[in-house]
């Protein structure tokens, strides 16, 4: 089972890091074309890892 919690753990921590950087890239283009930063607090809600 430790190998299983180590796959998960390495594969959530790929995903937060692919969905940090998608967070990063859309704010930029939506800063460079509207300034809205109230889009900025929904998508920290599904990053959180149970392990």
């Amino acid at each position: 089972m430790a190998i299983v919690n180590g796959i998960g753990s390495i594969l959530t921590a790929i995903i937060n890091g692919i969905v940090s950087l998608f967070d990063i890239i859309i704010s930029c283009l939506t800063c460079g074309r509207r300034t809205r930063t109230h889009r900025s607090t929904r998508t920290r809600t599904h990053t959180t890892s149970r392990v």
